[in-house]
């Protein structure tokens, strides 16, 4: 069976030490730690206290680590954006090995003009790629790409894209967002697992709202329950990180209400993979 966990951004709003707090109350056994949780990015990425909410809590290591991307593109046109977002990248990488995470998830980048991808672009790529592939070398974390949401500008947004990188670079794992792939459909999904199950790592969990939006929950939702019931049939062991955004909510949610949620999410998880 594999690990339930969370992303941090779901309690953006807290202090690290609360944010494991709620997530171990859950029931919920691992978290994927983003790197721009505000407690911890705003205040210079104090990394002494972040390995203290890890000892704490050791019921919900290894943990699972997200690179930062908020405001950061590894394949922008602009030289300067992109050279600081690669470097935040491979200090991500070195931080989660040090944390002793199980993997780091990272995102392939974009075509800064909302065009399909270019040559100039794709060598952009193929440089922030052999970046990554001497620090995987030095760490023992695993790094896993994510898979974008479909948009013309996104690189790896399809599975057949997806499989072509995982076979050029064997050192390179998989994290399946399952909520961007849904955006195109539902079958999307199914090639995802067909042509990368073998490299997936870490799966970011989560369903599509009204909108065609994805970060909702998925314990009453028969689209994403599908999919990871598709998952548990495949053997699948890795990583469940739910994504959940809570301004898709009519109202804030309290921290007790957060918990309560993400029970609801556990015990749907553990339906399908227990």
């Amino acid at each position: 069976m594999g690990r339930f966990a969370v992303s941090t951004m779901f309690f953006h709003e807290y202090p690290c030490g609360y944010i494991f707090d709620y997530i171990a109350e859950s029931g919920l056994d691992s978290l994927e730690f983003w790197v721009e949780t505000p407690h911890f990015w705003l205040r210079d990425r104090p990394e002494d206290e972040l390995v203290g909410c890890i000892a704490d809590h050791p019921g919900l290591s290894p943990i699972t680590v997200h690179a930062p991307t908020l405001d950061l593109n590894p394949c922008s046109i602009n030289p300067r954006v992109a050279e600081i977002s690669v470097e935040y990248t491979l200090e991500a990488v070195r931080m989660a090995d040090r944390m002793g995470a199980a993997v780091v998830t990272v995102h392939p980048g974009r075509r800064t003009a909302k065009r399909h991808p270019s040559a100039y672009d794709y060598r952009r790529f193929d440089d922030y790629i052999a970046q990554l592939r001497e620090v995987a070398g030095e760490t023992q974390v695993k790094v896993a790409i994510e898979n974008l949401e479909p948009r013309v500008n996104a690189m790896l947004y399809t599975p057949e894209d997806m499989a072509e990188v995982l076979e050029r670079e064997p050192w390179l794992w998989f994290t399946l967002d399952m909520g961007h792939a849904m955006m195109t459909s539902s079958r999307e999904v199914d090639r995802f697992i067909d042509l990368c199950m073998e490299r997936m790592v870490n799966v970011h969990v989560s369903a599509l709202g009204e909108n065609g939006r994805p970060h909702h929950p998925v314990h009453d939702d028969p689209g994403a329950l599908r999919v990871l019931t598709e998952l548990a049939d495949r053997g699948y062991g890795g990583y469940l990180t739910l994504e959940l955004e809570d301004m898709v909510f009519p109202g804030t949610l309290s921290s007790e209400e957060k918990v309560v949620l993400l029970m609801q999410e556990s015990e749907a998880l553990q339906g399908i993979f227990s």
